[in-house]
């Protein structure tokens, strides 16, 4: 019997043939999730609009995964971010801060990268403990 369970969440956006990976994986007490990415889940393609309808995109696509692990983003204990333009950090803030009770933030980390896949401007993983 194994310790790890490998979840792939019908809705949420599927993986490319180019990035295998599973939506999240329980880990004992914690569940991983991948990076989200700003894709509609019924296109696959990147929303259109900046840096706000892209990380509305990638919560909503957060909060599909965490649902079909059976948790929400209320179990959230740690997300790590990646902003390709940290001229679009207080926008993105005021987005990400809307998806979470006040007072109740998971920890997390910013990360500034020269890119992400398909052109994004945000990618979002988190550490939950469900």
């Amino acid at each position: 019997m194994s310790d790890l369970e490998f979840l792939m969440v019908p809705g949420a956006p599927a993986p490319p043939p180019t990035a295998p990976y599973s939506h999240a994986v329980r880990a004992g007490d914690f569940l991983f999730v991948t990076g989200q990415m700003p894709n509609d889940p019924k296109t696959g393609k990147v929303v259109a609009g900046g840096i706000a309808e892209q990380t509305h995109r990638v919560m909503q696509n957060l909060q599909l995964v965490l649902a079909g692990a059976g948790t929400s983003l209320d179990r959230v204990v740690f997300a790590r971010v990646y902003l390709v333009n940290f001229a679009d950090y207080a926008v993105m803030n005021g987005v990400y801060e809307t998806y979470f009770t006040p007072g109740r933030l998971p920890g997390r980390t910013c990360v500034g990268v020269t890119g992400l896949a398909l052109g994004a401007l945000v990618e979002i993983d988190l550490v939950v403990k469900p």
